[in-house]
């Protein structure tokens, strides 16, 4: 089993950036080439995948936010992809998203929380992969 970490930071607008432990370089991330800014960089396959997951997490979030007026101080998440042997083959067979987000209304602490969930379950890269995704979101109030 093998392990790749990658961080997420939100920007602005549409844009973050991820980072790795295991790596020297960070890169932007923001919505794929068809939609605007999208940023590619020299990572390994183990780390685009799990990047993949957690940026179409935070470009989701972002449109879901939007939508849903939510007002919100930072969005900052961690992707873990687990690489495992199954049946002789490697693959990715897990990817554990743990986002923070930061709002400053404890009264928006409800809407928040439902448009993680939705965020997570409309993330077009987690519907289109094998992997089990485990979603760990936290909401702090500042």
């Amino acid at each position: 089993m093998h392990n790749y970490e990658v961080n997420l930071s939100w920007l602005k607008e549409r844009k973050g950036a991820i980072s790795s432990p295991d790596l020297t370089q960070s890169i932007e991330i923001a919505t794929p080439p068809e939609f605007p800014k999208g940023i590619e960089g020299v990572w390994s396959p183990e780390h685009l995948f799990a990047a993949a997951v957690n940026s179409c997490l935070m470009t989701t979030f972002l449109a879901i936010a939007e939508n849903s007026k939510l007002e919100f101080v930072s969005f900052n998440s961690t992707a873990i992809g687990k690489l495992d042997k199954v049946d002789g083959k490697y693959m990715m067979t897990e990817v554990v998203l743990r986002p923070v987000l930061v709002i400053q209304n404890p009264e928006q602490q409800e809407r928040a929380k439902r448009v993680l969930d939705m965020s997570e379950k409309a993330c077009l890269i987690s519907n289109s992969i094998k992997s089990t995704i485990i979603f760990e979101p936290v909401i702090k109030i500042q």
